[in-house]
């Protein structure tokens, strides 16, 4: 199986993003630095893990820091053979000669896909024609099924992500004020990560009072809150290469009123009804429909939609306040790889040491003239991880509140 990383992006003229290495190497290797490779070889000459690393270069490490080099891929990445990256070429050629089946994943590294092409042409055409892979695979299944079981060991960085967010959030529904700016509170929760020392965020932070809550992927972070508002924070820490994933819908005053308080109530019971289905031998997409079923009705009984429950679903009618599915696997990626259905039909069914997240919501855009108006400009998630178990669900952002009672103790306290 050979894996790459990609290099650097550049930001603009001389400056780059900040690097963040491929899931898949990473998971399988550890090692963060730009442009790597990793091929694990299963039997024949020099058999192990090997890793292709940028060499030590004293001027570059000066601009840029210091280097792992292949030393350093060896003793502290455990990687049997480490080679420079200037002689994979060549090493790739002569380490490929005598297998015959090989994994990558082609289609998703176009400019690395050539080099390889290159090398493999090379093995065919070399001093032994007729050497060198006879077949080639994709990784992304059997990846995709390792990924979705977490060790105890990922449960373990995961937790670690989770008690940082949670640290962030909380420290956000203590601080927000009206007036302030969205961007104040995202510096506050994005500070706490990183002062916690995770990389920092998995994603994007969403903070979007009142009707920016309703923008699903609300990241421009700029508007200011107002007095009677929800404040609605998706965010989460990223520790070591996985995520955490959290969403909290919080007032920016002392308490939720009204029909935000009727909408609230429905969305927690619904996400609370979806969780307790976490079990083995449930699926996402069980979840997911009997959320749509629950939503729907909860929406008839505050006269947001009118119909049956079954018809305003075969219609799609939900979609326009409930447009996105309730639940996604984590660990690596955010939305991180695995099936929800299976090819040969039926669903991917819950298996122990899986983690998804539980998130249903509602979202009431202010320009709807089709709401009653109590509710326009409203915009509710509830998020939670919850890790799949031999018994009950275990939800690992349990840390966060969430319970109406809870929340507005907290913002009572924060506000005097």
């Amino acid at each position: 199986m050979l894996l790459p990383t990609h290099g650097e992006v550049t930001r603009s003229n001389t400056t780059s993003f900040p690097f963040r290495p491929n899931s898949d190497f990473y998971y399988l290797s550890g090692f963060p630095e730009p442009d790597a490779w990793l091929l694990l070889k299963q039997g024949g000459v020099d058999a192990g893990t090997h890793l292709f690393v940028l060499p030590r270069d004293r001027e570059r490490e000066t601009w840029t820091g210091r280097r792992h080099g292949e030393e350093g891929a060896r003793t502290r990445f455990g990687a049997d053979f480490a080679w420079p990256l200037p002689e994979l070429d060549t090493q790739l050629a002569r380490l490929l000669e005598d297998v015959d089946a090989l994994y990558f994943a082609f289609g998703r590294h176009p400019a690395k896909e050539r080099r390889l092409h290159r090398v493999l042409a090379k093995v065919r055409v070399g001093r032994k024609p007729g050497l060198g892979p006879s077949s080639l695979h994709d990784p992304d299944l059997l990846l995709s099924e390792m990924r979705l079981h977490k060790s105890p060991e990922e449960l373990q960085v995961m937790r670690k992500g989770v008690e940082i967010s949670a640290e962030a959030h909380l420290a956000a529904m203590q601080q927000v004020r009206a007036g302030m700016h969205e961007y104040e509170i995202q510096a506050l929760v994005e500070y706490t990560f990183r002062r916690r020392g995770a990389w920092g965020w998995a994603y994007p932070s969403i903070v979007a009072g009142g009707d920016n809550a309703c923008i699903l992927h609300y990241v421009h972070n700029d508007g200011q809150f107002r007095d009677g508002d929800l404040m609605l924070i998706d965010a989460g820490a990223e520790v070591d290469g996985y995520a955490t994933d959290i969403t909290r819908t919080t007032p920016v005053g002392p308490r939720y009123h009204g029909a935000q308080r009727e909408a609230y109530e429905l969305v927690l019971r619904v996400q609370q009804q979806a969780i307790d289905r976490v079990v083995v031998g449930g699926s996402i997409n069980a979840i997911h429909h009997e959320v749509l079923r629950e939503l729907t009705q909860g929406m008839i009984d505050l006269g947001v939609l009118k119909g049956e429950v079954e018809e305003l679903i075969e219609a799609k009618e939900h979609e326009a306040y409930y447009p996105h599915r309730t639940s996604h696997w984590l660990g690596v990626d955010v939305h991180d790889v695995g099936r929800y259905s299976l090819r040969e039909g039926g669903d991917k069914l819950f298996e122990p040491g899986q983690v998804l997240t539980v998130e249903p919501g509602l979202y009431f855009p202010a320009d709807d003239e089709r709401l009653p108006e109590a509710f326009r400009g409203i915009g509710i998630r509830i998020e939670d991880d919850v890790l799949v178990t031999e018994g009950r669900p275990e939800v690992l952002t349990r840390a966060v509140p969430k319970q109406i009672d809870e929340v507005e103790a907290i913002r009572r306290e924060a506000l005097g």
